[in-house]
């Protein structure tokens, strides 16, 4: 019971002290929601009304919009990315394919419902097609219809969180960040809202469908006259006042993006974990201070490849990456241990080939190594990654998906180079594999030297004697017309690279994840006690 106490004293807490990023978050993802709904009923209605009338070109639709349906959602974020880019686009896009079955079949479902002796009688006494349509099928139509908006409705508002993943933030921006650090009240902070919302957007809905269904169709038929006045009165006081604060956000986002438009701006995105959005605020606010080009910090934004085709696509104008990642998944070379020569073939290889400038190289090294319970490795003598191959049969490895998939510095390429025959594999995303060691269901995990999750859960980090993991010094790279467009981001870039460390970024990172501190304050703090401010 004290348990409960005490974190739900400290979820209250949170709300306390972040409201101001919380309803940031919820504004984002009502506005998102709100386009996305829209556009999907400005196409949803009009072709289940095609399809009623059509009847050949209803299984084919209404076939696609169910395998479409069936995709997973991550997914068709993954293929919008290369037609759409990163941020809002792909997100609304995402919901509005999403949202549109529900509407198009029961619009289909609706008008083909209808009674056809009421259509006959209506034809009959020298209406149009068309006045049959909207005086006769969508008004008996309506509460089927509505059904289905009200469905595609409240099913956005979920999956709107997805919007996160690449940048458009919205409340799973808080829910990401929580599963990342290990986090239960950010997780909280963001899922408690999200409910909150699809429960009013609810609300909202079914009073819409009350005031464009015909009495007669309603369940209220028979309430006095007065009564009934007095309710829709109410309704179109409540909607009115609900249409007014959307228009209100919707305005003050516009205003605020176009007073913040400066002619001499940049964008830094980041990838999906702590580190790499540290790094990114890291250089956004060390730029703001030495340069007067303004930055505009786009974070979690996902993996190598969408951060990458993002930078190519213009989307954004620089990140944060690894020299190993960039060699081997990049540049689809083999992997290999000699720091320098890696550093310096992607250097020329992305410019040559991609006008993409690689600056200095930081001495910090996120390379992968491999992490056991302390308990693990006292008990089987594990002080280097060799020293598993007299245990490995006993032992279950879990590791992300990436890493799994990594041919030559990955999960392969280790077991194809010790000859490991692991008890177990498990595939295993972010930080719930470090909980998953903890709790004894599985014994190994792959790590990054510097990730503040080691410290957290007190790991012990085996020794990679063979130098079979490639270096991964983290890289500022830029398009070429960015660096020439703005010549002097060259050198805070370079002066901010020389001064990270393995052990100030995990410190950093330990801030994040285990504190609960924000990126962009731990950079602040970084870079001001260490003089680059």
């Amino acid at each position: 019971m004290n348990a409960f106490l005490d974190g739900f004293a400290s979820l209250i807490d949170y709300f306390v002290t972040q409201w101001q990023q919380i309803l940031s978050l919820t504004i984002e993802h009502i506005e998102m929601t709100a386009i996305a709904v829209g556009c999907s009923i400005l196409i949803g209605v009009p072709l289940g009304i095609l399809v009623s009338y059509v009847r050949k070109l209803g299984k084919p639709v209404i076939g696609i919009a169910n395998v479409v349906q069936a995709i997973p959602s991550m997914a068709l974020l993954g293929l919008a990315i290369p037609l759409l880019g990163i941020g809002t686009l792909p997100a609304v896009v995402m919901v509005i394919i999403y949202s549109l079955l529900p509407i198009v079949k029961n619009t289909y479902t609706g008008i083909t419902n209808i009674d056809p002796l009421l259509v006959e009688a209506a034809t009959g006494i020298g209406l149009t097609k068309w006045q049959v349509l909207y005086k006769i099928k969508l008004p008996m139509a309506l509460p089927v219809i509505m059904a289905g908006v009200r469905i595609s409705t409240v099913t956005a508002v979920g999956l709107m969180t997805m919007a996160a993943f690449i940048g458009a933030g919205g409340l799973g921006y808080l829910v990401f960040s929580g599963i990342r650090t290990v986090n239960n009240i950010q997780i909280l902070a963001g899922a408690i809202p999200a409910c909150i919302l699809a429960l009013v957007v609810d609300f909202l809905m079914g009073l819409i469908e009350k005031l464009v269904t015909p009495i007669s169709l309603q369940k209220q038929f028979g309430t006095s006259k007065e009564k009934l006045k007095r309710r829709r009165t109410r309704s179109k006081a409540i909607l009115g006042v609900a249409a007014a604060l959307l228009v209100l956000m919707v305005g003050n986002t516009a205003y605020h993006n176009l007073a913040n438009t400066s002619d001499r701006s940049i964008v830094i995105g980041s990838k999906d974990f702590t580190e790499n959005i540290v790094l990114a605020h890291l250089y956004g606010q060390m730029i703001e201070a030495h340069t007067d080009i303004d930055v505009d910090v786009e974070d979690n934004l996902g993996g190598t490849q969408v951060c990458y085709e993002a930078l190519q696509a213009g989307e954004i104008d620089m990140y944060l990456d690894y020299t190993g990642t960039v060699y081997v998944s990049l540049l689809n070379h083999p992997a290999k241990s000699d720091m320098e020569a890696v550093y310096q073939e992607c250097k020329d290889e992305l410019a040559a080939n991609y006008d993409i400038v690689v600056l200095d190289k930081s001495p910090l090294n996120n390379t992968y190594t491999i992490a056991v319970q302390p308990e693990t490795a006292e008990e089987y003598g594990l002080v280097t990654i060799a020293d598993l191959q007299k245990c490995d049969d006993q032992l279950v490895i879990g590791t992300t998906l990436e890493f799994q998939n990594r041919p030559d510095d990955g999960l392969p390429g280790l077991v194809a180079k010790y000859g490991f025959q692991f008890k177990n594999t498990v595939g295993i995303d972010g930080s719930p594999r470090f909980i998953a060691l903890e709790q004894g269901e599985i014994d190994i995990v792959d790590a990054f030297a510097t990730d503040g999750l080691l410290k957290k859960y007190g790991l012990v980090t085996l020794d990679d004697t063979d130098g079979y993991f490639p270096p991964y010094n983290a890289i500022p790279m830029l398009r070429g017309d960015v660096l020439e467009e703005y010549p002097e981001l060259a050198d805070p870039i370079n002066e901010l690279s020389a001064a990270l460390t393995d052990e100030e970024m995990q410190n950093m990172n330990y801030l994040v994840d285990e504190e609960g501190q924000e990126p962009a304050q731990v950079a602040a703090d970084f870079l001001s006690s260490h003089g680059l401010l």
